[in-house]
């Protein structure tokens, strides 16, 4: 059974049944999902998520599904890894990383289209769509085969090869759109009033956006039942952000977790950062932007939750940080030389946010730090493609040991050259 009582408005506060719905007809603010929480209290404990599956359902009373067969591809439950080689490059001494891109289309929107496909196929619908810059295309896409639901993918047209083939290797619908992510959404929406399908980012999102209350729920779990002192967490929509800021205090009031003493920080890209642009002023409203990043995951110029995030950066006394994208580049080959993980632009733009946060003293050397990495690197491999830099040799040892040689004699070159001068 499902413990989501109604949808309500976040501005005006109206109620609305639980329906294929997800704006407020007074004020067109956004609908929020709400929920029985003291029969969840009864429903849930330490004790049964802990003998739950290895998969974002181990906390089912917390998300408004109410079928039996939930549409899972395994989802969630992804790595909270001690980050000691990252964490000692930056000086620190606390530091996670929240690995998502491992899930299984490999980013984290497998948590949110887990609840959308489910709740699709609740509502009746046969055909599953969205507006995407990639990651939920594939996502989509990929539950959508599971389900046995039609599938249809809105991209920008530009969008990055590995991002196109990881959605069409599912087989659904691609439509390639030649405008920017948010020119998309605004066609999606034309569409939604005219099929009668399941947008997950627009007719279903009340119920989508739920799904990443666990990356909230995962973490707390994983460091032992608290919440860290610090989340840096990638922005686009904003979505995310809330959702895990909504998690935390979920568990807190189930009593969980003690309390929240997170702070949380936005992670954007300089060319696409409409809510560090609001921060930086002391702005309460989001000014839309033109995006022009390498960090497309990322590039929404008009984020719909972006007023929202502005009131979780005050409550939490939090941060807001825009990075390059020569930072963002330079993230994505720290993470992966330091730790191991190859993520997308979006994981390059939240450790290069961690690493100026550190650096401003903003996070301090003995605080418990969570940085959210929520995409495989495999996408958007054209961004780091300047590692590639082989030694080229004959096939035989002397090729061999006269490559490394030079490559060695290159090296020492190198660490001896003063900086500044030639």
């Amino acid at each position: 059974m499902s413990y989501a009582i109604a949808l309500r408005c976040r501005r005006c506060g109206r109620e609305y049944p639980l329906e294929p719905i997800y704006v407020c007809e007074f004020c067109f603010g956004p609908l929020e999902v709400m929920y029985n929480y003291e029969a969840i209290a009864r429903a849930i404990s330490k004790k049964s998520i802990g003998s739950g599956p290895l998969t974002m359902w181990r906390y089912r009373p917390l998300l408004p599904v109410e079928s039996d067969e939930v549409v899972d591809i395994n989802g969630g439950f992804t790595p909270l890894v001690k980050a000691k080689n990252l964490a000692k490059k930056l000086g620190l001494e606390q530091l996670y990383l929240k690995n998502d891109c491992v899930n299984p289309s490999y980013s984290f929107k497998d948590r949110n289209v887990s609840v959308a496909a489910t709740k699709a196929k609740e509502f009746g619908f046969d055909t599953i769509a969205c507006a995407s810059t990639g990651n939920l295309a594939c996502s989509v896409a990929a539950h959508a085969a599971r389900a046995g639901l039609k599938a249809f993918v809105f991209i920008p047209a530009d969008l990055e090869k590995g991002k196109v083939i990881g959605a069409a290797i599912y087989g659904p619908t691609l439509v390639a759109v030649k405008g920017s992510y948010d020119e998309v959404n605004r066609l999606c929406s034309e569409v939604a009033d005219r099929y009668n399908w399941a947008f997950v980012n627009i007719n279903i999102r009340p119920y989508y956006s739920e799904g990443s209350k666990t990356l909230a729920y995962e973490v707390a779990e994983q460091l032992g039942w608290r919440a860290p002192d610090h989340a840096i967490v990638p922005v686009a929509s904003g979505s995310l952000f809330a959702k895990i800021w909504k998690g935390f205090h979920e568990f807190a009031n189930l009593g969980f977790i003690e309390r929240v003493p997170t702070r949380m920080h936005v992670a954007q890209a300089e060319g696409s950062a409409p809510i560090v642009h609001a921060y930086a002023e002391g702005s309460k409203e989001i000014r839309p932007v033109k995006p022009n990043t390498i960090a497309r995951s990322l590039a929404i110029g008009n984020p719909a939750d972006g007023h929202f995030v502005l009131r979780i950066l005050k409550e939490s006394n939090g941060s807001a940080c825009g990075v390059t994208d020569e930072e963002v580049v330079e993230g994505m080959k720290l993470l992966a030389q330091t730790e191991g993980i190859f993520a997308e632009t979006a994981g390059g733009v939240t450790i290069a946010t961690l690493k100026r946060l550190v650096a401003s003293g903003v996070i301090k050397s003995h605080e418990l730090v969570v940085a959210y990495i929520t995409g495989n690197g495999l996408k958007t491999q054209e961004a780091v493609e300047e590692v590639v830099k082989p030694l080229i040799i004959q096939p035989s040892l002397g090729s061999f040991e006269q490559a490394l040689k030079k490559e060695q004699q290159g090296e020492t070159l190198e660490a001896q050259r003063v900086p500044g001068k030639k």
